[in-house]
C-alpha cells in the first residue's frame, strides 16, 4: 500500500513467519532498495519534494487570494471576488506572484517532512518492540510527523517570509530576487526567521493531523470501504486509496491549522510585529477568515501530496507494506 505505516515493512520484508512479526508480508513484487536504508530514505525525502514543491507551486493563485483575505478582509471579501480584485489590479500575471519562493520553499519543506518522518517512524517503533509499536501505531505517527515538521519548518520559514511580503505588501518587491535582499538589507537574519514560531504553530498540528489521519484512514477504507483485499488490489486501485484518505486527512489539517495561518500571514506582512500581537489584534473571529479558501486548498493539496508521493514509491520500487494488522492475526494468517 501506499505509505500507510511505511516502518511496518520492516517487519514484513523477510522471508518466512515469525511470530513476533507485526504486519503480513506484502504482494511479491520486485524493490529495487532495502526499507530504512540511506538510499530509501533519500528517495522518500526526493519524493516529498516533488510532491509538496509541486502541489503549493500549482496553488499559488488561490494561496494568494486566502492570504489578502487574512491580511485586508475589507479589499478581500471572498474567493470569488478576491480574484477578481487581483485580476483588476494586476491581470492574469499578479495570480502567479510569489511562485519562485513558494517552490523553493515548500520543495525544502518536502524533503524533510517526508523523509525525516519515515527516519522518526521507523526509530520510534524500533525503541516501543512490535507489540506497542501496533497499539499505540496513532500516537506514533503523531510523534513522528511533529518531529520531523519541527525541523522541515526551519526549511520552509525563509522562502515563506519572502512569498507572503510579495503577495500581501503591494510596492514592496514582485519577485524573490528583489525581495530576499531587500528583507534582509533592512531587517537582517531575522526577517527570514521571525515567523518560524507561528510556523511551528500552525505546521506541526497540521502535520500531526495529515499523517496520522491518513494513516488510520487507509486502514479504515481497506477494512470498510474497499470491496477486496488490498493484497488483491491493482497500483492504480491502491493509488485511488492514498487519494481519497489524503483529501479526507486535509479537511482536518485545514481546520486545526488555520488560526496560526491567519497569524503567520499577517505578521510576515507587517515588519516588527509580533505574534501575540497579531493575535490580539485580529481576534477569534479575525483568526478564522479565509478558511473556506483554506479547506479546498489544503484537501485537494493533501490529497494529490500523497497521490505524488506514493507514485514516486511506485516508480522507484520502493517497499510499500500493507496496512497494519495485530501482531497476533499476522502469525495466523502465515500458518
Amino acid at each position: 500500500m501506499c505509505d500507510a505505516g511505511s516502518y511496518r515493512a520492516r517487519q514484513a520484508r523477510s522471508v518466512g513467519g515469525s511470530k513476533g512479526r507485526l504486519w503480513t508480508a506484502a504482494a511479491a513484487e520486485e524493490q529495487s532498495y532495502e526499507y530504512g536504508s540511506m538510499k530509501y530514505l533519500l528517495l522518500c525525502g526526493l519524493g516529498g519534494m516533488v510532491s509538496c514543491g509541486l502541489t503549493h507551486t500549482a496553488i499559488v493563485p488561490l494561496d494568494l487570494v486566502k492570504c489578502r483575505m487574512q491580511v485586508d478582509p475589507g479589499k478581500y471579501k471572498g474567493i470569488l471576488s478576491g480574484f477578481g480584485v487581483t485580476l483588476r489590479d494586476e491581470g492574469l500575471r499578479g495570480l502567479a506572484r510569489g511562485w519562485a519562493p513558494t517552490f523553493l520553499g515548500y520543495s525544502m519543506q518536502g524533503l524533510f517532512k517526508f523523509g525525516l518522518y519515515e527516519v522518526f517512524k521507523i526509530r520510534y517503533a524500533e525503541l516501543l518492540g512490535v507489540k506497542k509499536a501496533y497499539e499505540w501505531r496513532t500516537g506514533l505517527y503523531l510523534a513522528a510527523s511533529a518531529s520531523a515538521e519541527f525541523f522541515a519548518d526551519v526549511a520552509l520559514s525563509p522562502m515563506e517570509a519572502v512569498k507572503v511580503r510579495v503577495q500581501t505588501q503591494p510596492g514592496y518587491a514582485s519577485t524573490l530576487r528583489t525581495a530576499a535582499p531587500r528583507m534582509y538589507s533592512e531587517e537582517g537574519l531575522w526577517a527570514f526567521y521571525k515567523g518560524v514560531a507561528p510556523l511551528w504553530m500552525r505546521q506541526i498540528p497540521y502535520t500531526m493531523m495529515k499523517f496520522a489521519c491518513f494513516e488510520r484512514t487507509v486502514e479504515a477504507l481497506y477494512k470498510y470501504v474497499v470491496p477486496k483485499p488490498q493484497s488483491q488490489c491493482t497500483k492504480a486501485e491502491q493509488l485511488a486509496v492514498t487519494f481519497v484518505a489524503g483529501y479526507i486527512a486535509g479537511i482536518f489539517c485545514a481546520v486545526v491549522s488555520h488560526p496560526a495561518d491567519s497569524v503567520v500571514s499577517v505578521l510576515n506582512k507587517e515588519k516588527g510585529s509580533t505574534a501575540f500581537g497579531v493575535l490580539r489584534k485580529l481576534g477569534f473571529e479575525g483568526v478564522w477568515k479565509g478558511l473556506f479558501a483554506r479547506i479546498i486548498m489544503i484537501g485537494t493539496l493533501t490529497a494529490l501530496q500523497w497521490f505524488i508521493y506514493d507514485s514516486v514509491k511506485v516508480y522507484f520500487k520502493l517497499p510499500r507494506p500493507p496496512v497494519a494488522q495485530a501482531p497476533e492475526e499476522s502469525f495466523k494468517k502465515q500458518k
